[in-house]
C-alpha cells in the first residue's frame, strides 16, 4: 500500500520518528496546542487528529488512536508499516483492578493479557504475549524516576468489550494480580512487534470500579498532565 492510505492523509515525512497516541482526538488537539512548538494538522480523516511539532527541539507526532483494537490496529500498523515511524507510546486512560491503584496513579503496561482474537492472524501454535518494549518502558521508568513521579509497572488487560456480558470478568483477571483494564494496548504491541518496532502504553487510571470512584468526561480530556510530560520526555530520549 502506498500513502497516503485509506485511513491517513498525511504526507510522507508528515510523521516524526516517535508518536504519541491517545484515544481522544480532543486530547491530542488539546496535547498539540499546549506542549509543542511550530505544530501542523497532519491528518484529520474520520476526525483522527494527528499534529506533528517539536517539543525541546525534538520532533514529535501525536496522533489519535480511536477506541478499541480495531481503531488502534488500523492506526498503529500504518503508522508503524507505511510512515516509518519506529516508536508508539500510547498515553490513555484505564479502569484499576488492583486495590494498589487510585484515581489518577500511573500504570506503565509491561505487558497486556487480553480477550481479543486479534492474534489468531499470525497463525500462531501457541499463546502469544504481548509486551511493551524494554528500551522505551526502561527509559520511561528512568525518566519518571528523576522527575519524583510515582508509576505502577506491571500487567494490564486490553479488552475487546467495554460493556461485558459476565459480570465477573474483571475480578478473575484482578486475582491474577493483573492491575488495570483498557482496550488498545495488545494490538499495539502485537503490531509493534510483527514490524519489528517499539511500543509502550502508559495509562493515567480514570476510575476504579472496585472502589466506586470515576473521574469525569472533561477531567479525562485534560488532566492527564503528568502522563503526557512524561511521555513527551521519553519521547525525545529515544
Amino acid at each position: 500500500m502506498s500513502i497516503p492510505t485509506p485511513h491517513i492523509s498525511a504526507k510522507e515525512g508528515d510523521f516524526a520518528k516517535t508518536v504519541l497516541m491517545p484515544g481522544d482526538p480532543l486530547r491530542t488537539k488539546m496535547i498539540a496546542e499546549n506542549y509543542l512548538d511550530d505544530f501542523r494538522l497532519v491528518n484529520e480523516v474520520r476526525g483522527a487528529l494527528g499534529y506533528t511539532g517539536f517539543y525541546k527541539n525534538t520532533p514529535v507526532s501525536v496522533m489519535t488512536s480511536g477506541m478499541g483494537i480495531p481503531s488502534m490496529g488500523i492506526y498503529s500498523y500504518e503508522l508503524f508499516n507505511f510512515y516509518g515511524v519506529d516508536n508508539i507510546i500510547r498515553i490513555g486512560s484505564a479502569g484499576a483492578l488492583s486495590d494498589k491503584l487510585d484515581l489518577y496513579d500511573i500504570v506503565a503496561a509491561m505487558g497486556a493479557c487480553t480477550n481479543s482474537n486479534y492474534a489468531s492472524q499470525y497463525g500462531l501454535n501457541g499463546t502469544y504475549s504481548p509486551i511493551a518494549d524494554y528500551t522505551i518502558l526502561s527509559k520511561y521508568a528512568e525518566i519518571c524516576r528523576k522527575m519524583n513521579v510515582d508509576i505502577h509497572v506491571g500487567n494490564i488487560l486490553t479488552s475487546e468489550a467495554f460493556y461485558s456480558a459476565d459480570e465477573e470478568c474483571n475480578l478473575k483477571w484482578r486475582e491474577m494480580g493483573v492491575l488495570a483494564v483498557e482496550m488498545e494496548a495488545a494490538a499495539l504491541y502485537m503490531n509493534a512487534a510483527r514490524a519489528g518496532k517499539k511500543a509502550l502504553t502508559v495509562c493515567t487510571i480514570s476510575d476504579c470500579p472496585f472502589k466506586g470512584t470515576e473521574t469525569s468526561a472533561d477531567e479525562r480530556q485534560n488532566s492527564f498532565g503528568t502522563m503526557i510530560k512524561t511521555a513527551l520526555e521519553t519521547a525525545v530520549s529515544l
